[in-house]
């Protein structure tokens, strides 16, 4: 009987403990917002601003705690840093949420750039409402 290289042995671990980490119901709920206020900010719609406190404060609601809230804002910016080449803390970096990022990201994008006026106030309005946005 042949026996597996270890390395193809390796990359099915890995390959399965990757595909078996998923984002709860909460976590992809507060991830969406966030990146979809994120994409507001990054086309400059006007009359929009972060709101840090309560990005944290909708993401400790959905999430149960403060520290969940940061550890999910903590790998989207990881995300970020690693998809733009910059150093990042590999312990905060999670596939999963950097690959649903990456597709929110471009669905929101895609529509504030087909139509800002109407994306911009529409997400922007989402935004404000989840309380991760507030108008100025």
């Amino acid at each position: 009987m042949k026996t597996m290289p270890a390395v193809a042995m390796l990359a099915l671990i890995v390959s399965g403990a990757a595909q078996a980490a998923t984002l709860s119901e909460a976590e992809a709920t507060f991830l969406d917002q966030l990146v979809t206020a994120s994409a507001v900010l990054e086309q400059r719609c006007a009359g929009y601003e972060v709101d840090g406190s309560g990005s944290v404060q909708l993401g400790a609601r959905l999430l149960g705690s403060p520290d969940a809230a940061m550890a999910i804002i903590d790998a989207y910016a990881a995300a970020i840093k690693a998809h733009d080449g910059e150093s990042y803390d590999p312990g905060k970096f999670r596939p999963e949420v950097a690959e649903a990022a990456r597709q929110t990201f471009k669905r929101v994008r895609t529509d504030l750039i087909r139509n800002p006026k109407r994306a911009c106030a529409d997400h922007g309005e989402t935004g404000v409402a989840g309380g991760l946005l507030r108008r100025y």
